[in-house]
């Protein structure tokens, strides 16, 4: 009796990983299957589309899509690209952030910056400390102050480096050295802060503005 010939056996087509695989990690120590599992979700749920309307569109199933979103697989660019459209984005967005470095930036909230005395504060005049500068030497001090008493008498401040004022409030009039320059809301003065300078005239209270004194280097222990 003749022998059926076998036909030949029919093996699963494996998606091809992405480039980078789920190999190498950025600073932050996530793979990339990870990081973009995690940027496609985000992006998913900010447009508020479900996983079915993703995967649908997309051409893949619900469940590959559930796994690429959390980082158990490293698909194709060309899924990758699918999606991305399905999301309105580009692959260079899903990419963006992935070797970014870590973020370390100091958050000062509203209430929570730190009421500070300096020379010349009293009644009615108030510094607000907005950040708090790390380490054996200051780089930059920013405040916010406020003045609210128009009898206040203001002595001449001298200080290391650079200073930067931006009026928030108000109007006043501001001596540098022999010099005196009217302050509105959104004026900005830039001046060295080694000449004598500081509040000549209130002129509208309540009066409110931001200073940061820059001291590029400088030994300010003061």
């Amino acid at each position: 009796m003749a022998r059926k010939a076998l036909a030949p056996k029919r093996t699963r087509r494996r998606e091809p990983a992405a480039e980078g695989g789920d190999g190498g990690k950025p600073a932050s120590g996530r793979t990339l299957a990870s990081f973009l599992g995690h940027a496609i979700r985000e992006q998913r749920t900010r447009q508020t589309l479900t996983n079915a309307e993703v995967a649908g569109q997309a051409e893949i199933s619900r469940s590959l899509l559930s796994k690429i979103e959390n980082g158990q697989v490293a698909t194709s660019l060309d899924t990758l690209s699918r999606i991305a459209s399905v999301l309105g984005v580009s692959l260079g967005q899903l990419f963006r952030e992935y070797d970014a470095p870590e973020g370390s930036a100091q958050l000062v909230k509203a209430d929570a910056a730190m009421e500070v005395v300096r020379r010349g504060t009293r009644r009615g005049h108030t510094y607000h400390l907005l950040a708090y500068d790390r380490g054996p030497r200051k780089l930059f001090e920013p405040f916010l102050i406020s003045m609210d008493d128009a009898s206040e008498v203001f002595p001449r401040f001298e200080h290391p480096g650079t200073e930067f004022i931006y009026v928030l409030r108000g109007k006043l009039e501001y001596r540098h050295g022999r010099q005196t320059y009217l302050l509105e809301p959104g004026d900005s003065l830039t001046f060295r802060g080694d000449v004598p300078h500081g509040p000549e005239r209130l002129v509208q209270l309540p009066i409110q503005f931001i200073t940061v004194l820059i001291y590029a280097g400088a030994n300010a222990d003061a």
